[in-house]
């Protein structure tokens, strides 16, 4: 694509190296204008900074505690890199646009129908913008917002909040209690049955990521609460990612003296675990030479279903370029970085520039005026919100699911998809580890004047995929939130599956600084693995700032339909090293099992469960009197045969 020529308003912000690692240690990545990665630039890796958390305790019962609740502004000043252009007219044509909204399998808009619909958390403190996410667990959804959080059922019904995210800290000291600065994420973590609640301090010198864990799978007990240093680096737009070995974040940092992604893991097993001291290994990209790599940042992993990254597999962060963009990219691709974690020495550890994945072209500068940050319009005003699409960056989250076929990983970015009109560009890489390829692409983009911006996307266990986002357009549509999606025999490149409404909104944002998003989250149920739940902002009424929240969710009825009415589950307990552990006991139950069904491992550490009733959800459980494993068990959903639910026992 040709590059333009934008001019940013620049903005000092001064940063110290994450976790201190000296200048001399950064990452500098070399100049390659193709797809193919030279072994100079595989091997152009930092070395990893190794560390452990700053605090750690054990909190009471949320359910015990007092809610906090102030109406004050909060929220940290977050997004702090250059804005985007103004008044830039040029659009970059886009060849994958889908123009028409498909007619699915019953005709027009014949998307399934919304399950649950219910709002979630409203504006009562004046924030902006909101990074609405949140997850579904077996009984409840867990939503956080700037600089707040509310625990539902799954039927909506509130067991505890709202509260201000620090009530989560309260008596753990220091600014992880006492500020309440937010850009927050809420995961379920499946594989072990737990929450991951989280948010970041703005105030410094010193700045934290601070991380609750659930010590169960109720999300109103008691949790393991740490606080992870960052030094005098903000960990700007921190996003996080569920894998087997450890959960991963990535942090963008702008100014001095470095500018560029922050990417680290915490060891998982140890935070399950409750360790006081759980190991750290981070590292950071500098955008150097090549400032596209990187951009605005990169977006880790995020596991989906219950069958495992492959063996030794690395973690994989993501992240875009655009071609017309701020940073000098050679053409729109797609970056992918790999991290390999290594808990038993933790300096062999590595994070790696792995494939430049060459996109379809794409457009990512909207026009915006007369501010960088008035891009979409709305009914009754002449004020616009942001798009934010500017950001060379793909939004949350990086959805990773094994099919055991092949891997895939889904993302989705706002694009200027036609001249003026917003629209959602969504990627399927496959292969991330052996071959990387962009295996299909589009642009949602109906030709109906409606923008649709502020989406993300995930996929289902049969590969089916759900696509939601904003909506709003300078006549009639105002504020609210869609859904679109593809059943995996679709046309590649199509999301033909209709368009649905989750909410619609009924009045426009005067104020807020034009902030909009700045992330939203579509996420996976776990009991069926299908069905899709996804949470983002809206417009009630016309006001400065009176946001509010909407948590619904569909499925596709093709999905979660067994293939065999019986199927084994088998799998591999082992040492941290990777040694099969004989003679250990191991139990399943759940579906319609009366009572549990036993099974111990080999001489090398394999077992096996035959012949159990598909369509219904199990638990795997291991006991050892010798050894240790978190987590001790895996909620798995039986659709056909599984043969990777392991065990690892702690070092």
């Amino acid at each position: 694509m040709k590059i333009r020529n934008v001019n940013f308003s620049e903005r000092k912000v001064r940063l110290a190296v994450f976790f201190l690692v000296p200048l001399m240690a950064l990452l500098v990545i070399l100049p390659n204008t193709s797809s193919t990665v030279t072994a100079q630039e595989k091997d152009a890796v930092l070395r990893p900074t190794v560390g452990t958390a700053d605090k750690y305790d054990l909190s009471p019962p949320l359910r015990s505690i007092k809610p906090i609740l102030t109406r004050q502004k909060e929220k940290g000043e977050d997004d702090r890199g250059a804005p985007g252009p103004v008044n830039n007219t040029q659009h970059d044509p886009d060849p994958v646009v889908q123009n028409t909204k498909g007619d699915g399998l019953l005709g027009q808009d014949s998307i399934p129908p919304t399950g649950v619909s219910f709002d979630g958390l409203a504006n009562t403190s004046g924030v902006n913008p909101p990074d609405p996410n949140g997850d579904i667990g077996p009984n409840h959804y867990v939503q956080m917002v700037n600089s707040r959080f509310q625990i539902f059922t799954r039927a909506g019904v509130s067991v505890f909040g709202p509260a201000n995210i620090n009530t989560l800290f309260a008596g753990f000291g220091g600014p992880c209690q006492t500020e309440n600065a937010g850009d927050p994420i809420v995961l379920y973590d499946q594989l072990a049955d737990r929450w991951l609640l989280s948010q970041f301090t703005s105030a410094g010198p010193t700045y934290f990521n601070c991380v609750a864990i659930s010590t169960s799978s109720d999300p109103t007990g008691t949790y393991y609460r740490y606080a992870f240093s960052t030094g005098a680096s903000f960990p700007d737009y921190p996003k996080y990612g569920v894998w087997s070995n450890a959960y991963f974040i990535s942090a963008r940092f702008v100014g001095s003296p470095v500018t560029g992604t922050g990417a680290y893991a915490l060891n998982r097993a140890q935070m399950l675990a409750g360790n006081p001291t759980p190991q750290v290994v981070s590292f950071i990209v500098a955008h150097g030479s090549q400032p596209f790599r990187v951009g605005d940042g990169l977006l880790p992993a995020d596991l989906d279903g219950t069958r495992l990254p492959p063996a030794n597999s690395p973690h994989y962060f993501v992240g875009s370029m655009d071609g017309g963009g701020p940073y000098g990219a050679p053409a729109d691709a797609l970056n992918l970085f790999k991290f390999q974690v290594d808990w038993v020495t933790p300096a062999n550890s590595t994070f790696t520039f792995a494939s430049q994945l060459n996109t379809a072209p794409f457009d990512s500068v909207f026009t915006c005026t007369p501010s960088a940050r008035s891009c979409i319009p709305q009914p009754g005003t002449t004020i616009k919100v942001d798009i934010l699409s500017y950001r060379q960056r793909p939004t949350f989250r990086l959805a990773y699911r094994n099919h055991g076929t092949h891997e895939s990983l889904v993302t989705t970015q706002s694009v200027e998809a036609t001249a003026g009109l917003a629209g959602m560009r969504w990627w399927e890489i496959r292969s991330p580890n052996s071959s990387p390829v962009i295996f299909q692409e589009g642009t949602y983009a109906p030709a109906d004047a409606v923008n649709r911006w502020m989406g993300s996307v995930a996929m289902d266990n049969s590969g089916n995929m759900g696509l939601a986002y904003s909506v709003s357009d300078a006549v009639s549509v105002y504020p609210g939130i869609r859904y679109t999606g593809r059943l995996s025999g679709d046309p590649l490149g199509t999301m033909p599956q209709g368009e649905g409404t989750m909410v619609s909104g009924a009045g426009a944002q005067t104020g807020g600084g034009n902030r909009w998003g700045d992330y939203s989250s579509m996420n996976i149920d776990p009991l069926d693995d299908c069905t899709f739940w996804y949470t983002n902002q809206y417009y009630a009424t016309t006001s400065s700032s009176t946001w509010r929240t909407r948590i619904s969710s569909f499925k596709f009825p093709s999905c979660n339909a067994p293939t065999v009415a019986t199927a084994n589950v088998t799998g591999r307990v082992v040492t941290s090293g990777g040694r099969g552990l004989p003679g250990v006991r191991l139990s399943i139950t759940g579906g319609s099992l009366t009572e549990p069904r036993y099974a111990q491992t080999n001489a090398f550490g394999f077992y096996r469960f035959v012949d159990l009733p598909t369509g219904a959800t199990y638990v795997v459980t291991v006991s050892s009197k010798k050894n240790t494993f978190v987590p001790s068990s895996r909620t798995i959903t039986l659709l056909d045969n599984l043969d990777d639910i392991n065990f690892v026992s702690n070092p």
